[in-house]
């Protein structure tokens, strides 16, 4: 798992710096794609997938279920879950908040995740008994844990998908801090302890959440369905997640749904 680990790493990282070559060019090439959320896709998403697939099937056998090809696994406890550019309006609205998702998923858990974000230059990522990590460019990296005793309680939002059940869960919660943000870039700040929830009341795909759900979990947080159950990814049965909530475990958040 620690080799594996070590791979998807430098792996994300030569997926970002394929994409960050499209971000910095005039020319997204932007298309619509015709799936339920009517998704943008650029020139950067399609190159970096071809090089996460590329690369993991050097790795590994194991299938792979990614946004921008496979959608199927059959008869398999181990498969990936790829995102290559998660967050791509961020990317198309160049504010750097998008990531690399690279996730690995048994029995329905996942196991293994890398979050990188290439604009950024900065990176998460965990497994079980290794444990959950950041690293900044150039730096070493540093353990992660979701109760941060130094950081001020805030919880994240969506930055571009802010719905009236957000705004009504905000308002239960009483005067807190609000941090917008992109992509699964959301579900690290909690797993760093920097919030302390990120409530989901809006539909997303296994693989926006598979990467990042193995970091929060490893920090020692939970991303559960509204009833508190952890999610389960197994793309045979839906693509889609249920509604979610990531917390950091300081409290019941769950009761704060009703």
């Amino acid at each position: 798992m620690k080799q594996m680990l070590e791979d998807c790493k430098a792996l994300a990282r030569q997926a970002g710096d394929a994409i960050m070559e499209v971000y910095k060019s005039d020319d997204f090439e932007v298309e619509i794609k015709n799936d339920s959320f009517y998704s943008p896709l650029t020139k950067a998403d399609k190159i970096a997938n071809k090089v996460i697939e590329v690369g993991l099937r050097r790795i590994s056998k194991y299938p792979i279920v990614s946004e921008e090809s496979n959608h199927s696994v059959k008869d398999s406890d181990m498969f990936w879950l790829v995102d290559p550019v998660d967050g791509t309006k961020e990317f198309i609205k160049r504010n750097g908040e998008f990531t690399v998702n690279i996730g690995l998923i048994k029995d329905g858990k996942p196991v293994l995740g890398v979050v990188y974000a290439p604009a950024k230059k900065i990176m998460y990522f965990a497994a079980v008994k290794i444990g959950a990590y950041k690293q900044e460019d150039g730096k070493e990296p540093v353990r992660i844990v979701t109760i941060n005793r130094h950081a001020v309680s805030a919880v994240v939002v969506s930055r571009s998908h802010l719905d009236e059940e957000t705004k009504k869960f905000l308002h239960r919660l009483g005067e807190q801090r609000i941090v917008s943000m992109g992509s699964s870039l959301k579900l690290c700040l909690v797993a760093e302890g920097q919030a302390s929830v990120y409530p989901r009341f809006a539909p997303t795909s296994l693989w926006d959440t598979a990467a990042a759900d193995a970091v929060v979990r490893a920090a020692g947080g939970t991303v559960t369905d509204l009833r508190g159950r952890n999610l389960v990814y197994s793309p045979t049965q839906s693509l889609l997640n249920p509604y979610f909530i990531v917390t950091d475990g300081s409290k019941d958040y769950i009761k704060l749904l009703s």
